[in-house]
């Protein structure tokens, strides 16, 4: 796990919309009294979403403010969970290209090295018009759809570098991008449609199933049964 810590440079204030407000006191009233701090984590990742999908301090303040919590213990969640990003991200952007196994040996490496071409060299920086930024993340749970990258709460699979690099030049136009996978298949289904299970007469509820009971028990003897 890397050394996690807030950005240098931080704004020098946070308050929640009046919309974000109202969404926080309703989250926080679903808790027992004394136990508003469990709402930390969600309150994190909207006040994430409203501050161009970084923390900042003063969102750790605001956070712990209305949770009562101590700054350091809204600072601890924020730094161990790496869903939160600690410094200034892509505003269209930021890619989380998945690197464990599965996406490693399904190309990977080469989308990182469209992210390196197109957005920076390095991860967690910006591209030069502050639209983009990337990283290197850990399984992203879409196996069996791999190599994948992850942008805000979407995922796209099934990439291709060249498929990358669209998805980029799209976003950068404003253009609408399917979520998901990026070939022909629905979710993590076989690619070109379902293999197994196709008949249709199974779905045409003709089929019955009858459940059998197990019978039941012997009677126990109790003049045979050993005496305590």
């Amino acid at each position: 796990m890397s050394v996690r810590r807030l950005h240098a440079a931080q704004p020098e204030s946070f308050a929640f919309s009046p919309e974000n407000l109202a969404w926080a006191k309703e989250t926080i009233a679903k808790y027992p009294a004394g136990k508003q701090a469990s709402a930390v984590i969600p309150l994190l990742w909207r006040a994430q979403e409203q501050n161009d999908n970084w923390v900042s301090k003063p969102v750790i303040e605001c956070v712990a403010n209305m949770l009562g919590m101590a700054y350091i213990r809204v600072l601890e969640v924020a730094t161990f969970y790496t869903m939160f990003q600690l410094q200034p991200v892509g505003k269209l952007a930021h890619v989380q290209v998945c690197g464990t196994t599965p996406c490693m040996l399904r190309g990977a490496e080469a989308l990182k090295d469209v992210c390196r071409n197109r957005i920076h060299h390095d991860p967690h920086h910006l591209s030069d018009d502050g639209k983009f930024s990337w990283e290197e993340v850990e399984c992203l749970g879409a196996c069996v759809n791999a190599p994948m990258v992850q942008i805000f709460k979407d995922t796209y699979e099934d990439l291709t570098p060249a498929a990358l690099e669209k998805l980029i030049d799209d976003l950068a136009a404003g253009r609408k991008v399917k979520v998901g996978p990026q070939i022909q298949r629905h979710h993590a289904s076989p690619e070109g449609g379902p293999t197994t299970l196709t008949d249709p007469a199974l779905y045409e509820g003709q089929r019955t199933f009858i459940r059998v009971e197990p019978p039941p028990p012997p009677p126990v003897d109790a003049a045979a049964a050993p005496k305590t």
